[in-house]
């Protein structure tokens, strides 16, 4: 039996089903999570769906979430999507149900749950849900349409990444066919604040690159509270190094109030993620994530991605 016959099975078997995502959630987060929700609730009216988590920072135009109390955990099947760790999963009573599934197209370097479904090659856990529904007979609505369109544009950078195949195009296409406004949708997706686009000058000023392409730019607490800017606001500034010609691979280094730096990582080439793995975090070969301690290991994390980036440069 396939795995998303088996995944089919279980939805079929109970009569809640809640569904998580990632900590910090970007759009396929949101998309997957919440697109799978309304793909159950359209085809399941009689089931308990539904979708819990954080707060979701910014993309409240996409999907907020829903409160829970922790006995509706009780003899419930549980669905986590677009969540490589359990570490990571928003909302610790993941794990209060009867049963685990999970479903990513991240590495899977921790399978947690009893059923999980990895897909390396999909452009996004978003692709996934709507190949899923394809292959088990579940009808779309417009709602969920509207997510999973959402997500697989922001896992994709608007199919600029080059996890965009063919198919990925064709399941976008069968999305708008649904009638949402997909205009609107690109532009919530794309528009940014004042005070972040602001900081975005500041970006392009301060950013550090050696002669193999490797940057970096360090946000610190002050350099935020002087543009007014929290770290779920700078999500969109990750991708501004590498609209230039001389960047291969870079690091954003974002200050927390504990002291610590988040790093989101990307390149245009070499490998990153395990390196991103090797610092408290993990993710795809050229977009990942992690944490730097202090600031030796801030410094630690740009000297192997220097080191990276001279290693490619030598091979290719």
């Amino acid at each position: 039996m396939k795995t998303t016959e088996k995944i089919i099975a279980a939805i079929k078997q109970y009569d809640r089903i809640i569904i998580h995502r990632h900590k910090r959630p970007d759009p396929d987060a949101l998309g997957s999570q919440v697109g799978l929700a309304e793909i159950l609730r359209h085809n399941f009216p009689e089931k308990e769906i539904y979708h819990v988590g954080g707060p979701v920072e910014g993309l409240e135009f996409l999907a907020e979430m829903q409160e829970l109390e922790d006995e509706m955990y009780r003899g419930a099947l549980v669905i986590v999507t677009d969540t490589a760790n359990s570490p990571r999963v928003s909302d610790e009573r993941y794990d209060l149900g009867d049963y685990l599934i999970k479903i990513d197209h991240h590495p899977n370097d921790e399978p947690y749950g009893d059923l999980v479904w990895v897909n390396t090659t999909a452009s996004s856990c978003s692709e996934m849900i709507v190949d899923f529904a394809s292959e088990t007979g579940l009808q779309l609505n417009q709602h969920a349409a509207r997510l999973l369109y959402g997500g697989i544009v922001g896992d994709t950078g608007r199919f600029l990444y080059p996890a965009t195949t063919p198919h990925t195009l064709r399941v976008a296409a069968e999305l708008l066919d649904y009638g949402f406004d997909a205009t609107k949708l690109n532009r919530e997706l794309e528009q940014v604040s004042l005070k972040v686009a602001k900081l975005s000058g500041y970006v392009y000023q301060h950013l550090e690159v050696d002669k193999n392409g490797a940057g970096q730019i360090i946000l610190d607490k002050e350099t935020l509270k002087e543009y007014g800017i929290v770290d779920s606001e700078t999500s969109s500034l990750v991708p501004l190094p590498g609209v230039i010609d001389s960047v291969l691979a870079w690091a954003v280094f974002v200050e927390q109030p504990e002291g610590y730096y988040r790093v989101r990582l990307r390149s245009k080439g070499p490998v990153i993620n395990e390196l991103a793995k090797r610092y408290y975090g993990g993710g795809h070969p050229l977009a990942s994530g992690a944490n730097a301690r202090n600031a030796e290991e801030r410094q630690e994390i740009y000297q192997e991605i220097q080191a990276l980036c001279a290693n490619y440069r030598k091979h290719t």
